[in-house]
């Protein structure tokens, strides 16, 4: 792909890297599993971004670290990295080091100090792109408050991990407590759906999304990451620069040593391994394969580069295991003299030289993970030139065929790894067959230059279809401002029908709930939510003499109204909000050719919402995608009692209106309540915000039980909202 030319303007991009140890010199891969090839990823990608000709400006969020034990570089609120690129650091949760599961608690508190950190320094973004699932929770919220679309790398995902640990006989609660799986698995199906795309290394990724439930509402691009070609060159290569050579001789021989001490003949080839000391690297079948085999011992020595240590017994407990294992295999086989297992390695400067080094010794690189989404290393050890024994579970797959630098294994079949091994340890015209082709290839299909021409015009073509972007400053509408900014200390918000009138129960609690709402209104701010349009709203707001709402968010989640005495204010900056990707006479025209559609009403379509009766017989979401085309994924399709069909664009509902009416007004989600009784209510019980299901409840309802943020009542209707309000201590 050719990158599109931005004519208009030039990109301001916030990439969010929430849980890495990340800075601009010396980047610490390996300190933990935090900390492996992702930082890594996301750090040469704000880099090489930087050098685009389209691109202003790239930020790079994350964490501010303030720990004795770490750097104190980390600790520092915005670090110039060059012209064009910086880390800014958002403190929360305290300052120590925590790992990335302990600040799934706190991402609204992060969320806030973001924004409050884009409109003090004036850096309002056009494109955010997020990485892993704490990051995508993240931007989604930025994406909802400032109106600026995103899209998300995975890294690695939560079902996964959550299937490995269930497998390894777990407990539901221990897993609960130490992952945060129910948050990270919602916060990835979030990101599925309110994403402009996806970033994935290989199209086989694409395929690990299947068992989200939003798969099918996200769009996948496949973009190889880079290497930094500058720095990941060919063993024989040898640098003009005086200087450079000096200092790379240096580094040779710091990493000579580091290996040789371990080593009785160090001189013979290299069984290279790196990476972390995860279990799923699969680095104990290196060993068993290695250890089992006096013929491959004779032949070569075995190193493996596994994360940065000093005292085992303080690590966390899944990399203690992991070590522990390696070198009480390591005594098994009785392999002194012919294993290394160094403690560290200089990450930024010594890795290149650590593939160059087994290179020039005529080794291999093995890599066995059990199943590997793409695979850096590999790209990283051919690009110097050394042959690779690699997974051909994952990324690999599409790598070694491209390349032809090496040869596929069963991660898990002993002999066919240590035929590959010896198969290139004692062929000299295969090594460099393999070695060859890596150096060539690697360097013609995995540049970062690639990585970001691709990414940068696809950034730009989804801006192209987009109406705008971003919110600098808030529009505010011709009412009584004062009174919307008063200092209420919450806001209740309530579905209508069934939650705050049910008819057939005769209005439970709906007399008191009034009553205490019309003397409260110091402390306690009003809105409705409802699927009903503006002028049904009125009625039952007329019928039943309800207290004049502040905010009213009707038809679906497609406005949003202000109540200024007997008027009903459109707000004009949720419609901005929605209107990108939205093409309301494009989808009409679409949706004419299909026979079991009739238009609603007029009465009942607005310019976000359309609305048909449709025949349940016939109905055929399927049939729906096909006519809507590419653009289908950025609009709602809402199926409801069997009978009527709505399109929405897709960030329209409820509880994005919520949020974007507290960020606008300045209330903390944390002091919202919101009242449900049906499954559509659901998006309104997100973040912080407190949530009541009545008791009269939907059967989708049912399973629902008391927790942190979420009160099941007893009482139905405006009986249980009173229930509610006095579980959260709001009514005394």
């Amino acid at each position: 792909m050719q990158t599109i030319q931005n004519n208009t303007k030039k990109l301001r991009i916030a990439l969010i890297n929430i849980h890495g140890l990340v800075k601009g010199t010396g980047l610490e891969i390996g300190r933990d599993a935090d900390n492996g090839g992702q930082t890594k990823y996301v750090f040469e990608l704000a880099e090489f971004l930087s050098h685009h000709q389209d691109v202003e400006h790239v930020h790079l969020f994350t964490r501010l670290i303030d720990d004795k034990n770490l750097s104190s570089e980390y600790a520092v609120p915005i670090e110039i990295v060059n012209e064009k690129f910086d880390i800014r650091r958002i403190p929360f949760l305290g300052k120590k080091y925590k790992p990335k599961e302990q600040l799934w608690v706190g991402l609204d508190a992060y969320v806030n100090g973001v924004v409050q950190h884009i409109k003090l320094h004036d850096i309002f973004p056009n494109w955010i792109h997020s990485h892993y699932g704490d990051a995508g929770y993240v931007a989604s919220e930025l994406s909802i408050i400032l109106n600026i679309p995103f899209a998300h790398t995975g890294h690695s995902l939560g079902f996964y991990k959550q299937e490995k640990l269930i497998a390894a006989g777990m407990l539901d609660e221990e897993r609960e407590k130490k992952f945060k799986f129910k948050e990270r698995i919602a916060a990835e199906d979030k990101t599925l759906e309110l994403s402009e795309f996806i970033i994935t290394s290989t199209e086989q990724e694409i395929v690990t999304y299947k068992p989200y439930k939003n798969f099918h509402l996200g769009k996948y691009h496949a973009i190889p990451p880079g290497i930094d070609t500058r720095k990941f060159v060919p063993y024989y290569h040898v640098e003009s620069d005086g200087v450079k050579q000096m200092e790379e001789v240096q580094r040779k021989y710091w990493v000579a040593e580091t290996i040789s001490k371990f080593l009785t003949n160090p001189h013979k080839p290299i069984i290279l391994a790196l990476s972390r000391p995860d279990r799923h690297k699969n680095l104990h079948t290196l060993i068993d394969v290695y250890g089992k085999d006096k013929e491959l011992q004779s032949i070569a020595n075995l190193v493996i580069f596994a994360g940065i240590r000093k005292d085992i017994s303080q690590m966390p407990e899944s990399e203690k295991d992991v070590l522990t294992d390696l070198l009480l295999l390591m005594d098994k086989y009785d392999l002194y003299g012919k294993m290394a297992i160094p403690k560290k390695h200089d990450v930024e400067n010594e890795v290149s030289i650590i593939y160059r080094y087994a290179a020039e010794k005529r080794g291999v690189f093995v890599n066995l993970t059990l199943h590997e989404n793409f695979g850096l290393t590999i790209i990283e050890s051919a690009s110097s030139g050394l042959p690779v024994v690699v997974t051909k579970n994952g990324g690999p797959s599409e790598i070694i065929p491209t390349c032809e630098n090496g040869e596929l294994v069963d991660p898990l079949d002993e002999n066919e790894i240590k035929k590959s091994i010896k198969n290139i340890l004692t062929n000299e015209n295969l090594w460099k067959y393999y070695s060859n082709n890596g150096a060539i290839n690697i360097q013609k299909q995995y540049s970062w230059l690639s990585h970001v021409n691709q990414y940068v015009g696809l950034i730009n073509e989804n801006l192209l279809l987009s109406s705008g972007s971003g919110i600098k400053k808030q529009h505010y509408p011709n009412i009584n401002i004062e009174r919307l900014k008063r200092k209420v200390e919450n806001l209740l918000v309530s579905d209508i029908d069934g939650t705050l009138i049910e008819s057939k129960l005769n209005n439970p609690g709906l007399e008191e709930l009034k009553t205490y709402l019309k003397n409260h209104t110091d402390k306690m701010a009003f809105a409705l939510a409802s699927g009903r349009n503006i002028d049904l709203v009125k009625k039952v707001i007329e019928e039943e003499q309800l207290p004049l709402p502040d905010f009213i968010i009707c038809s679906v989640g497609t406005e949003i109204y202000y109540t200024n005495g007997n008027d009903y204010i459109l707000d004009k900056g949720w419609a901005t909000f929605l209107a990108g990707r939205w093409k309301r006479e494009d989808i009409i025209n679409r949706l004419k050719g299909i026979s079991w559609l009739k238009p609603q009403d007029e009465e009942a379509q607005n310019p976000f919402k359309i609305s048909y009766y449709y025949d349940k017989e016939k109905y055929s979401h399927e049939q729906l995608i096909k006519v809507l085309g590419t653009g289908w994924y950025k609009v709602n399709i809402i199926p409801s009692h069997g009978e009527f069909l709505d399109f929405l664009p897709k960030r329209a509902s409820k509880g994005n209106a919520i949020k974007f009416l507290c960020h606008k007004w300045s209330i903390p989600l944390s002091s919202v309540i919101a009242a449900g009784d049906s499954g559509n209510d659901i998006d309104m019980f997100r973040s912080s915000v407190k949530g009541i299901i009545v008791g009269n409840r939907s059967v989708e309802l049912a399973e629902y039980k008391t927790t942190k943020n979420i009160y099941v009542a007893k009482s139905s209707a405006s009986s249980g909202i009173l229930e509610g309000l006095k579980h959260y201590k709001i009514i005394k």
